[in-house]
Formats: C-alpha cells, structure tokens, sequence
C-alpha cells in the first residue's frame, strides 16, 4: 500500500493504534499534541539519534525490521550508560516515496520489539516526506534517583577501567557485509558488461557465504543495550564512577572520561575482550584486531570505572572485564602493548561530521 493512501496521521494511527502504555510515568501517549509524563520523585534523562540512510545504515544488508530494532536500541543504551531505566520514546521519520505501508510496518515491529524488551512505551512522533532517502530521528526519556546517575566526569585516580561484553566485533559484521556488497556489485558489472543475461538472472537470487560468521553479523545487524550489566552491577551494589557506552570506539570513549574527568588512563592489550570469530575475520582481512577493538565503534558495550575497593565484586560478574586503571592526567592516557610497549592512545573512531 502507498503510504499516500494513508497520510501523515493515518500512517501515524496505523502503526501506534494498538500500543499498550506500560510504565506509570506514562499518563498519556500518542493520539494528541503532546504526550503527558510524570516523574515526580526521580531526574528525567533525555537522549537523541538522528540516523540518515546512506551515513548510518545501508538498506542493501539491513533490512527494515533489524533497523527498527538497532535504532531503538541505541537510545535505550544511551539511558543504561547514565545508570537510568529507560520509560518513553518519540519516533519520527523522513520517508522516501519508494516505502511502503508495509515497509513501515517491518521497521515499527523491530522497534516495538527493542522496546518491549525493555519496557519502553512509543509516545509520539513525527512523520514527513523525504527526497533523499529515508531519515530516522528517535528520543528516548529515562529516569533515575539524582544519587544513581553516571555522568563521564567522575573517574578517580587508581579507579579500574571495566568493560562488558566484547568489541570490534561489529566493525569486523561491517567489514564482512562491505565485502560482500562489494563482491555483489562487481559481479553484477562484469556480467552486464558481458551482457550475460543468465548471470544477472542467478545474481538476482545472490546468497553470501556467512557460514561461520553469524556472531559478527548479529553484533552489527542486531544491537543489544546492556541493561543486564547495569542490572547485575546494582545486586552487587556496585555504582561506577564514570560511564558510557561504546558507540564510536573504546579509545574515543575512554578518551572521553579522561578529558572530562580530567585523569589520563592506562589499559592492557592482553585484558581487551575479543572473540574469536573477530579475530579470525581480522586475520582474514588483513587488519589488526586490537587497532579493531579499540577503534571500530557501533559495540554498543558499556566502560565504565570502579572504585578500586570493588575489585573482587567486579571479578564476580560474567560479561565484565577489567582492563586498566584511571592514573594521574600527567601520565597521559596509554596502551601497554602484549610485548610491554607503551603508546598513547588514539581516537580513531567513528566521526560523524
């Protein structure tokens, strides 16, 4: 169905009709000219992504559901890095002539899925057209007691540097998927220079070889916020000094808490999680897997610094692994190589501008 056919607030209806408000603060959602929240004891916190076709996603390896669902998903995650419970979510969207109702329809259930994961309730928006492809403008409202939140500037001298999860391996599902592309379109080229009918009849059913490399592509195609950590961090009764997620690269984020903390940092080759599937991938393609887990952004894992007192608890925790410590600014923010060598860290990552 043409999107037309519906218009901006029958398509807004039709994608929002049938949403539940799950959270108290939520007095009233879609359906007039503002939503009316409540958080009457708590600090709201509010973030936002702006998402554009061809900058932040390509539509040729993502389809519309799993962008509905890492859309979402990075501004839940957004919430969890400031230690507060995400409750609300705006959605607006700049759409091209070439979606359809349907298409719609795919994108809303990944994002309905993110947020019914976490119990977030969509209430409000925006829809326009688009001349330039699609555009995807998300915020998210959390809450937290004034005492619980994290802010970046709050890492101490002798404090540990812990991170969750894994990285790189999402650069490393974003590498694979240009290559494919990349494999794709030549063939598609070669054969329409040869006016080979047949081959881009076979191309048209192209099935890439990903045997082996699923975890890389979920990591890149299937972000998850990780609300567990900051779940398990508070039964341990662990509050971080400083935190946030890993979105452009380990070494910006960390230089990040440095600056605005105003400490330097050190950090072991050795103890930077990767799994292995990123680090065969890595080999494969000929680049260096640490310069990928330090710079390759888009892991969505929490850093975050501890009191040095909270070691044993931090050793406690699956999924959490500590990987330095915050020293004196004067000391600059270093890598310690596996071999001893020391260099100064470099953001290398994801630049939007």
């Amino acid at each position: 169905m043409e999107i037309a056919k519906l218009g901006e607030f029958g398509l807004i209806d039709h994608l929002t009709k049938d949403i539940k408000i799950k959270n108290e603060s939520t007095k009233y959602g879609v359906g007039d000219d503002c939503a009316v929240l409540s958080y009457p004891d708590k600090e709201v916190l509010v973030t936002t992504d702006l998402l554009m076709e061809g900058v932040h996603f390509d539509l040729t390896y993502i389809d519309l559901q799993h962008l509905g669902y890492k859309s979402a998903m990075v501004n839940i995650s957004d919430v969890f890095a400031m230690n507060g419970i995400p409750r609300q979510m705006t959605v607006s969207l700049a759409i091209s002539k070439r979606f359809s109702v349907e298409d719609m329809e795919q994108f809303y259930s990944g994002l309905r899925m993110a947020c019914d994961k976490w119990d977030v309730d969509i209430v409000g928006g925006d829809t326009t057209s688009s001349y330039t492809g699609l555009a995807i403008s998300i915020t998210c409202i959390g809450e937290a007691r004034k005492e619980d939140i994290v802010y970046r500037n709050g890492a101490k001298d002798t404090d540990l540097i812990c991170v969750s999860g894994d990285l790189g391996a999402a650069y490393m599902g974003l590498q694979l998927l240009e290559r494919e592309k990349s494999v794709y379109y030549q063939q598609v080229e070669e054969a329409k220079r040869k006016g080979d009918k047949r081959a881009l009849e076979e191309l048209a059913h192209f099935e890439p070889d990903f045997a082996g490399k699923e975890y890389l592509l979920q990591r890149q195609l299937q972000t998850e916020a990780r609300g567990d950590i900051i779940q398990k961090l508070r039964e341990a009764g662990i509050r971080p000094t400083a935190m946030m997620d890993i979105s452009d690269g380990l070494s910006s984020e960390l230089m990040h808490i440095c600056k605005q903390s105003g400490v330097g940092c050190r950090i072991y080759e050795k103890n930077i999680p990767i799994d292995y599937q990123t680090a065969v991938m890595a080999e494969e393609m000929n680049m260096n897997v640490t310069t990928c887990a330090l710079n390759g952004g888009e892991d969505y894992e929490l850093l975050f610094t501890v009191p040095i007192g909270d070691h044993e608890k931090i050793e406690q925790i699956e999924g959490v692994k500590l990987i330095g410590h915050i020293t004196d600014a004067k000391f600059g923010q270093v890598l310690v190589t596996r071999d001893n060598q020391e260099f100064e860290l470099k953001a290398q990552g994801w630049n939007p501008l």
